[in-house]
C-alpha cells in the first residue's frame, strides 16, 4: 500500500479589505450614546476636574455668601444676598466644568486619542457635540450641588427664580466649553490647566462673580468687555434685576468668538494628522 502525498502549492487566498465604515448622516448622527458615555466616565474619573467642578464652588459659597447679615438682606422682591453669591458660584462651578471638560482635548491629542478616533465612523462635528455636551453634563452637576447647598444655608428666592437661574448657569455653561476647546487646540498640553485656571479665576473676578461691581464704574465699564460679564447678568436677571441687552450682546458675541475659534483650530488639527 503506498501512500501519495500532494506537491502542488496551496492556493492563494485573496482576503478581500474591510471597507472603512461610512460615517452616517444627519442630525441624529450628532449624538453618540456610546461615545457619549465613555466621555461621561472620563470626566468622573478626573478627580482634579470633580474637584474643581463639584467642591470648589460651594465651599466658595459657603465662605463668602452665609453671613448672617447677608440672610436679611434683599436684593429682589423675593431672593436675598445670599441667593444671590449661590447663584453667581452656581454659575462659576459651571464655567469650571465647562472649562476643564472642552479643554481636555489637549491632553486627548498629545495621547494620540483623536487620531484614533479619525479612523472611526464617528464623524467630526459628532465628536466637538460630544465633547460639549460632556462637559455641560458636568456643569449641570455642579450647578445642581451648589444650588443645593445654598438651600440648606438660608437661600432665598422664589420657585420660578431657582429653576430660572439653574436653566441659564447650565445653558450658558455652553459659551464656556466652546473657550475649553479653543484653547485645548491652542495652548500646549502640559501647561493648557495650569494656564486656564488663573484665567479662568480672573475671568470670574474681572465679569463680577465673585465681588458686585458699581455701574458707572470704570471697573464696570471694562467688565462688560470680559466673556463672564454677560452671563453674569443674566443668571441674576431672575432675582428681580432688569433685563440687558448688553449682557445678550456679550454672550453671543463670545460665543461666536470661541465657537469660530474651536471650529478654526479642529479643521487644522485635522488637516494635520
Amino acid at each position: 500500500m503506498s501512500a501519495t502525498t500532494s506537491t502542488a502549492a496551496p492556493a492563494a487566498v485573496e482576503t478581500a479589505r474591510p471597507a472603512r465604515p461610512v460615517p452616517p448622516r444627519g442630525p441624529g448622527s450628532l449624538v453618540n450614546v456610546r461615545y457619549l458615555r465613555v466621555e461621561l466616565r472620563r470626566l468622573v474619573r478626573n478627580r482634579r476636574t470633580m474637584v474643581f467642578s463639584l467642591v470648589m464652588p460651594p465651599v466658595f459659597f459657603l465662605i463668602f455668601g452665609t453671613n448672617a447679615d447677608y440672610r436679611a438682606q434683599m436684593v429682589g422682591p423675593h431672593a436675598n444676598v445670599t441667593a444671590y453669591v449661590a447663584v453667581s458660584m452656581a454659575l462659576y462651578g459651571a464655567m469650571l466644568a465647562a472649562v476643564s471638560g472642552g479643554a481636555s482635548v489637549s491632553v486627548e491629542r498629545a495621547q494620540g486619542w483623536t487620531r484614533q478616533l479619525r479612523v472611526t465612523p464617528l464623524r467630526p462635528a459628532a465628536y466637538l457635540v460630544t465633547k460639549v455636551g460632556s462637559a455641560m453634563a458636568l456643569g449641570a452637576v455642579s450647578v445642581a450641588v451648589t444650588l443645593a447647598v445654598a438651600a440648606f444655608a438660608h437661600a432665598q428666592m422664589s420657585a420660578g427664580a431657582w429653576a430660572g437661574c439653574a436653566l441659564l448657569a447650565w445653558g450658558g455653561s455652553v459659551v464656556f466649553a466652546a473657550f475649553g476647546l479653543f484653547m485645548g487646540y491652542l495652548l500646549p498640553t502640559e501647561n493648557v490647566m495650569q494656564v486656564l485656571g488663573p484665567i479662568t479665576a480672573l475671568l470670574a473676578f474681572a465679569g463680577g462673580l465673585f465681588v458686585p461691581i458699581d455701574d458707572g464704574s470704570v471697573f464696570h465699564a471694562i467688565a462688560q468687555l470680559t466673556p463672564t460679564y454677560g452671563m453674569a447678568e443674566l443668571v441674576r436677571w431672575p432675582l428681580g434685576g432688569d433685563f440687558s441687552w448688553v449682557a445678550v450682546v456679550n454672550v453671543v458675541g463670545w460665543a461666536a468668538v470661541f465657537g469660530a475659534g474651536a471650529a478654526w483650530r479642529f479643521r487644522r488639527d485635522t488637516a494635520r494628522v
